[in-house]
Order: structure tokens, then C-alpha cells, then sequence
């Protein structure tokens, strides 16, 4: 019974549904119609119960909705328009982007008097923007070096350049004028954002940023703006400087580069000019993949100038030339004129076990303005770094392991003088650009000649004079004819005066290095005592390319 009465009861109650659906629609047609008398000035308008309500659980009721009138709509709201800030094309907006403060007092090219000398190019010879004339004579430069003299009249002109020529050169300033001086003379009407006019790769992020700072002393009257990308450093803050406006010239390392253009941060379609920096040392290093990948990004090489510097200009090194450019110019500096001229060179016959006891001792006489101590490994570095400092000798050491924020204050302190001791291996050699060293020791001679030009090169610039010193032991001296023949001249070996050898003091006992600084604790010296001696560079000699 109670079955059957239930059915009945779902009989009863289905007409009930159909019977609620007029009901519904009734009145909803009630309050339509209510919506359409309405007019401004009677009380708030009706609502309609088929909106949604928010899920914050019924309608926030408006301020005039509360006060009971609304107040009167424009006739663009009226008609349903809505107006909006007038917006600018992207090339308009590009035009007035972010460029960096230039002081815009008044100058002639006639406050710039340069008399001529045989023999010299005068940057005054070379028809510079006045610009970049006026920036040039603010850094005191009056003639060329002799590679600029070389270059600049092709590269001035849109040449390919291939150019052999070691750091202290000047190489840098030629491609920098180069650059800025075509960007000066040929304005673009429309300058996209992070597409830069010109693109400079270097191998070490010391290189680049140095020649981020040269390029900054050149362009203090100009306008033009240059970003330095390199690894190691924060992504989004690079980026950000990026973001900050026109980008006129970018210097990276070819890692970060990618990094950026693979995100399409960065854009290379219109690259006007391409330097590659040290293009021996990105072989060395296995960097030409990347290179490669970015010179594939920028326009054909019939609508870009290229110029490439190397230290030697071998057969690898041309066949890329020959690769990238059309018809390069070949232009050749000599190493030694580079390595002679300015820097007194001294090869000291000891034993190993001699090195540190000589090198303190150098340290404690001359009183070095400032003096870059080179080995050849990481882990020696590291011990030798030790043990001035246990000796009482504060400095630096400067080598792979070091991140990027350490390394940029270790040269920062160095170039200001409050660090006069910089140990470092030859990851350091190529990116030291500071004035005022007035000496550099080989701890261990370099096994590639190419490395003892570019160590001695650190010192003896800018027109000074500087001290090279190389401790010739049992175990390195047969690296000697390989640099004799590089740059043309012997290298005459002398036993050290007796006053560098005197006696060293006492010193604690030397700690155990945590294995988590890279390389080895002791880096494998086997030199009894107190002493670095030349062991930590000597008895385990290895490649030098693993300190790199």
C-alpha cells in the first residue's frame, strides 16, 4: 500500500512543475516591463532576477544607486563610446625611450689642438662625428696606436676587417669608434627596442665588461647607449636594463647572448655591426657552436660589417673569417711590439721550492704599486693566495670559481688600490684592464706562449713602464723557447740577487681548505715547510686549461 501511495503521490506533484514554469515566466515579464517605464529620478530601477549573482554572495549596491539618482552621462557614454588615452605607434614610442644623460654644454672641434707628427694618425685625420671627437679628447687621446691606424680607415668605411693583435693594443677603441661613429653619421628613423645596431662577443665576462667601460667613456657625449650581458649575473635584472630603453650596442659572452635571444628578449635581425673579440680564445674555450648560432641570427654577411680580432691568426681562425666576412682586410701587430717596448722582462732561475720565499721577498722590496701573481691551475692559485695570506700579505685570488658579484668587487678593489695583490690563474689573463700594475710574476710559466703575451701585458699601459718577472724552475723552463720564438727575442735566464732570498718569518700553520672551493685541498703541493713554493704550480702541472 504504502508503494502504491507513494507513486500516486509523484503523479500529483509532476502537473505542479509544469503549472510553475508559466508562473515564472509571468514574472519575469512583470519586472521586464517594469525596467522599460523606468526613468532617472524614480526610485532605483527594478532588477532583473536572471543575473548571475557574484560569488562573493549577492551584489555590491553602487554610491548612487544608494542616493537615489544617477548622475548625468556624457554624451560619448551616452552613445555607447568609450574614450581612451590617444596611443602612440611602437616606433613613435621607441624614439623618446630612455638614452643616457649627455652634458649638452657648448663645444668646438677648435678646443681640440693636435699638432702632426711624422709617422702618427691623428684622430683629427680620421673625419670622426664631433661627438665622438669631443669624447676623445676628454680621454686625454691624441694620436692613434698603431693598430687603430691600421683599421680605422677601412672599418670607418664598412670593410671586413680580420686584425692580429693582443690586448693593451688598442684594439678595443678601434672597433668602439668604428661603431659609434657609423651609428653618429647614419641615424635610424625608427629604432626598435632591444634590437641593437651593434653586436660585440667576447669570450670571459671580464672582457666584456671592460669593453662595456670603454665603450661608456667614449659614449659620454654621444647618447648612445650600451648593455653588457654575461653569465653568472641575475637574468631578470639584465633584462631589465635592457627594458629601460633604445639599445644601441649590446657586448656579451655568447652563453647569456643565446640565453636572451632564445626568449626573444633580444633581436639581431638588424645587427649593422658584428665584432667578434678574441676569436682564438672562443676556439679555445668551444665557444664557436654558440657563435655560430648567433651569427646565424643576425642579417646575411653582405648586409653587415664583420671585423674579428685574434691573437694569432691561424688556419681555424681564418677559414671562420672566410666563413663570415667578405673579403677581409688583413691587418697583423706584431707581439713584439706589444711585449718589449714598455715592459722590462726578467726570468729568475730558482728551484721550486724557492717561488714563494722569492716572491714574498719581491713583494717586500719593490712595495708594487699594484703586481697580478699568474699560475697556471686553479687549486695553485688557491694555495699560493693561502699563503700570503697567512704570511701577512693581503690579497685577492681571482680565478673560475669565483661567481660573478666576488669577481666584479675583487677588480673593482684592485683598480682602486685596496687590494695590491691580485693572484690569478689565466681565465683572469684577457679580462685585466687596470692601470697602474706595476708588476706581474709568472709563479709558473704558461704552457701556451699566447698566455705569457697577455699575462706581461697587464702591465707597461697606457705609455708606463712595468716589471715582468718569470720563475724559471727544474721542472718549466723548457716552456721558455716556445715564448722566445713567439716574440722574437731571448729571454736571458739570471740567478736572483742575494736580498731576495732572505729568510721568512714566522707564520701559523697553514688550515686545511674545504673541498667545496674547487680543486684539490693543497692543489697536490708537495713543498715541505712553510712555503707555497713553486709546488703548488710545479710537481702537478697538468693542463692549464682546467683552471679555465
Amino acid at each position: 500500500a504504502s508503494a502504491l501511495g507513494g507513486k500516486e503521490q509523484a503523479k500529483a506533484k509532476a502537473p505542479s512543475k509544469q503549472k510553475s514554469r508559466p508562473a515564472r515566466a509571468s514574472k519575469k515579464l512583470e519586472q521586464t516591463k517594469a525596467q522599460d517605464e523606468w526613468r532617472p529620478g524614480q526610485s532605483p530601477k527594478p532588477q532583473s532576477g536572471g543575473g548571475k549573482k557574484r560569488s562573493g554572495g549577492g551584489q555590491k549596491p553602487r554610491a548612487d544607486k544608494e542616493q537615489g539618482e544617477r548622475k548625468p552621462r556624457s554624451e560619448a557614454s551616452r552613445s555607447g563610446e568609450r574614450k581612451r588615452p590617444p596611443r602612440k605607434p611602437r616606433s613613435e614610442q621607441s624614439s623618446v625611450a630612455k638614452r643616457p644623460p649627455v652634458d649638452e654644454s657648448p663645444w668646438e672641434l677648435s678646443e681640440f689642438q693636435v699638432e702632426p707628427q711624422e709617422g702618427k694618425v691623428r684622430f683629427h685625420d680620421l673625419d670622426l662625428h664631433p661627438k665622438l671627437m669631443r669624447s676623445i679628447h676628454a680621454l686625454g687621446w691624441e694620436y692613434t696606436t698603431p693598430i687603430q691606424g691600421e683599421i680605422l680607415p677601412g672599418t670607418l668605411k664598412g670593410k671586413d676587417m680580420a686584425g692580429r693583435a693582443q690586448t693593451g693594443t688598442g684594439k678595443t677603441a678601434a672597433f668602439l669608434i668604428s661603431i659609434i661613429n657609423h651609428c653618429l653619421k647614419k641615424p635610424l628613423q625608427k629604432h626598435s627596442m632591444n634590437s641593437p645596431r651593434a653586436l660585440i662577443i667576447a669570450p670571459t665576462r671580464e672582457l666584456a665588461i671592460q669593453i662595456g667601460r670603454d665603450s661608456d667613456g667614449l659614449n659620454k657625449f654621444t647618447g648612445l647607449r650600451t648593455v653588457v650581458l654575461f653569465g653568472g649575473m641575475d637574468f631578470t635584472k639584465q633584462q631589465r636594463q635592457l627594458d629601460e630603453g633604445l639599445v644601441d650596442i649590446i657586448v656579451a659572452t655568447p652563453g647569456r647572448l643565446l640565453d636572451f635571444e632564445n626568449r626573444k628578449v633580444v633581436n639581431l635581425r638588424f645587427t649593422e655591426i658584428m665584432v667578434i673579440d678574441e676569436a682564438d680564445r672562443m676556439l679555445d674555450m668551444g665557444f664557436i657552436p654558440d657563435v655560430r648560432r648567433i651569427i646565424y641570427k643576425t642579417p646575411p654577411k653582405e648586409n653587415r660589417q664583420t671585423v674579428l680580432f685574434s691573437a694569432t691568426l691561424t688556419d681555424d681562425v681564418m677559414r671562420l673569417a672566410a666563413a663570415w666576412m667578405i673579403d677581409p682586410e688583413r691587418i697583423d701587430v706584431e707581439p713584439e711590439q706589444v711585449a718589449t717596448d714598455t715592459v722590462d722582462q726578467k726570468v729568475f732561475i730558482v728551484t721550486d721550492d724557492q717561488k714563494f720565499q722569492l716572491l714574498y721577498n719581491i713583494i717586500k722590496t719593490d712595495e708594487p704599486e699594484r703586481i697580478i701573481i699568474f699560475t697556471n691551475r686553479r687549486d695553485q692559485a688557491e694555495r699560493l693566495s693561502d699563503d700570503l695570506t697567512r704570511y701577512g700579505r693581503r690579497n685577492e685570488m681571482l680565478s673560475g670559481a669565483v661567481n660573478q658579484n666576488r669577481r666584479t668587487r675583487i677588480l673593482e678593489e684592485f683598480r682602486a688600490g685596496k687590494v695590491k695583490v691580485l693572484v690569478a690563474t689565466d681565465v683572469a689573463g684577457r679580462g685585466i684592464h687596470v692601470d697602474g700594475v706595476s708588476h706581474v710574476v709568472n709563479f709558473n710559466i704558461p704552457e701556451n706562449p699566447d698566455d705569457y703575451v697577455h699575462r706581461i701585458g697587464r702591465t707597461g699601459r697606457a705609455g708606463a713602464t712595468g716589471q715582468s718577472i718569470t720563475f724559471a724552475c727544474e721542472m718549466e723552463s723548457f716552456e721558455l723557447p716556445k715564448i722566445e720564438e713567439l716574440i722574437g727575442m731571448d729571454l736571458k735566464c739570471k740567478i736572483p740577487p742575494e736580498e731576495l732570498f732572505a729568510e721568512l718569518p714566522d707564520a701559523p700553520p697553514r688550515k686545511p681548505r674545504p673541498r667545496s672551493s674547487g680543486g684539490r685541498p693543497g692543489g697536490g703541493n708537495r713543498s715541505g715547510g712553510n712555503r707555497s713554493g713553486g709546488r703548488s704550480g710545479g710537481g702537478n702541472r697538468g693542463r692549464s686549461g682546467t683552471s679555465r
